[in-house]
């Protein structure tokens, strides 16, 4: 009796034990926090230049109309304005992970994934990788590369990407999101079906070349040349 007693406690602890790591399991978990949608004309990603070579990642949102976050320049970087006054209530910004995460399929993604600036020769990437996986994922891009230490390269959020505002239990928060409706896994196979240029360059030059016109001499025996004496 004694044993069974003990047995049907054991599975039982077994069995809370299993319900209190469910987030552990796939298929078991779900988010702890909702996202809510956002205007994205009130907000501007942007990339700062650091140093020689490298990109910090800032997002600044509008919230009154007036005075300005930043301005358009005519050369197609962005002055961020809201130095210039007291922003409290006017401008927020997000610059770091505190700020700014991802959010997939309706879940945040586990933090081993991350959001880094990558400079190619064409502009900029806004990249979602993970350490442990070799493709990434394409967020946001920018063609201008332009580094100025008073001054930001705008990005542009790539088809299906936009910014979601986090939401725990009905009330919001401050947190952003880089959100897409597709999960993780599924961006990740798009992006691998997608080549790359390096790949493009050299299927280019692999192609075979259209042959060279005939000359106009070709089989027509050696060419006659004029000889004109040396007179000093």
């Amino acid at each position: 009796m004694r044993r069974t007693y003990l047995r049907r406690l054991l599975l039982t602890g077994t069995a809370l034990m299993l319900v209190g790591s469910s987030s552990a399991l796939p298929g078991w978990t779900r988010s702890l926090f909702d996202s809510k949608p956002l205007k994205q004309d009130q907000f501007a990603i942007l990339a700062h230049a650091v140093g020689h070579n490298r990109w910090k990642l800032l997002v600044l949102e509008q919230i009154k109309a007036r005075p300005l976050c930043w301005k358009e320049q005519a050369d197609g970087l962005v002055e961020p304005s809201l130095n210039s006054f007291d922003f409290t209530g006017i401008c927020s910004r997000y610059l770091d992970s505190n700020g700014y995460s991802l959010r997939t399929a309706g879940d945040d993604t586990k933090k081993s994934v991350r959001l880094r600036l990558r400079q190619r020769r064409n502009g900029l990437e806004l990249q979602a990788l993970d350490p442990n996986r070799s493709t990434a994922v394409v967020v946001a891009k920018a063609r201008q590369t332009r580094r100025n230490k008073d001054a930001f390269v705008r990005l542009k959020l790539e088809p299906g990407w936009q910014l979601e505002r986090r939401a725990y239990q009905g009330r919001t928060l401050s947190h952003v999101y880089f959100a897409n409706s597709e999960s993780l896994n599924q961006l990740r196979a798009k992006a691998s079906k997608r080549p790359s240029h390096s790949f493009r360059m050299s299927t280019m030059a692999k192609l075979p070349r259209a042959p060279r016109p005939p000359s106009l001499y070709a089989g027509k025996g050696p060419i006659q040349l004029e000889v004109i004496p040396f007179r000093p």
